[in-house]
């Protein structure tokens, strides 16, 4: 049966995929990847259900093979570039549109305006929150069962190899708790107890999925949201930065109890788990103060939108983005390029300045 198994997941790693001549192909070194999160790595789970938070048009995917595939950037997503270090010669696949043996390799759950809340990102239509992804990972277990023939050792065994990413929380800052006049949040919690709330079913929903399996996972921290053109747009501060220094604020509060979450999952709580955090927000600030040591031109304006900053309106059907993708930390009004990825998946991978206990390679090698 393992025989079989090794053999049926060899047939499954070995579809044909584009290799990247950016990020040197590797062994594969975990078996699978499970992605949730929102729109920074949602890869077309909301191609097809109601929602204005959606990325499969033009110019979207306008530097990524397969065209608008659903991706909220020109190219490759944060996890993309991630995967392809990792070893693995496909993209992780939808679960929107992934089942049966495909299941074996991982699958991303991450939707546009999902957040840990089931109400945030209402305001943009249906999404898939973090409670639904996990009951997704769920039902991918159940199924995932037959192909073991119902031995659940040997399911766990499986999932305690693979590498799981969980980045979530932006959404609850942006389309919910700073946005007053869809959300009561905003005068129902300080800041610290929303980020308290958050860390409370942030820290229910991760246990969730160490009991379905997960054993190697990445958390990611919030980035400094307050700097992102959209609030570059619509904010007209007079501190230095020029950044929405309150929400940045309030995020640290969530980072840092994301960090005291991780110390507390590794010290005990969850047997035979390892956590490491992925700190979003300096390694993203980093990029902001030098970008122009790694290339980067524009630090402030969206490749493609309309108004201030390229942020007061994303980037629309159609709509011509700037030339030279490479100068531009960001695609559109709140997303990285496909170039910015990159480089935050490599300076994750196998440097330990932006993680935390070890990094991304060495939970891989555990």
């Amino acid at each position: 049966m393992k025989r079989i198994m090794e053999l049926l997941l060899l047939v499954i790693l070995c579809l044909t995929a584009r290799a990247s001549s950016q990020i040197q192909p590797q062994g594969l070194q975990v078996p699978c990847f499970f992605i949730f999160g929102d729109s920074l790595v949602d890869n077309g789970n909301n191609n097809r259900i109601l929602t204005l938070a959606r990325a499969n048009y033009r110019p979207y995917g306008v530097d990524f093979p397969q065209g608008a595939t659903g991706r909220f950037t020109n190219g490759r997503t944060y996890v993309d570039a991630l995967a392809q270090l990792l070893g693995f010669p496909n993209y992780i696949p939808p679960y929107a549109r992934t089942r049966g043996p495909a299941l074996l390799r991982g699958v991303n759950y991450a939707s546009g305006a999902a957040g840990i809340l089931d109400q945030t990102g209402t305001n943009l239509g249906d999404h898939t929150s973090m409670n639904q992804q996990v009951a997704a990972f769920g039902e991918t277990v159940l199924q995932m069962r037959r192909y073991f023939r119902g031995d659940n050792n040997a399911l766990n065994n499986y999932l305690s190899k693979c590498i799981f990413y969980s980045g979530m929380g932006s959404n609850d800052y942006l389309n919910n708790y700073f946005m007053p006049t869809f959300y009561s949040t905003s005068s129902d919690y300080t800041t610290k107890a929303f980020a308290a709330l958050l860390l409370q079913e942030y820290t229910r929903q991760l246990m969730q999925l160490y009991s379905l399996g997960a054993r190697k996972v990445i958390v990611a921290s919030v980035g400094p949201i307050g700097c992102i053109p959209y609030q570059l747009a619509r904010f007209s501060g007079n501190n230095s930065t020029r950044c929405n220094e309150n929400i940045n604020k309030a995020i640290v509060l969530f980072n840092s109890g994301l960090r005291k979450l991780v110390d507390q999952f590794n010290g005990g709580q969850l047997p035979g788990s390892k956590f490491i955090l992925v700190d979003s927000y300096r390694s993203s600030n980093d990029l902001y103060m030098n970008g122009t040591n790694n290339g980067f031109e524009v630090m402030d304006k969206g490749c493609c939108g309309v108004g201030r900053n390229n942020g007061q309106i994303t980037c629309l059907p159609l709509q011509q983005p700037c030339a030279d993708r490479q100068k531009y930390i960001f695609w559109d009004a709140f997303h990285p390029t496909e170039k910015a990825n990159i480089y935050l998946a490599k300076a994750t991978y196998t440097s330990q300045s932006y993680t935390y206990p070890i990094n991304i390679q060495q939970l891989a090698n555990l």
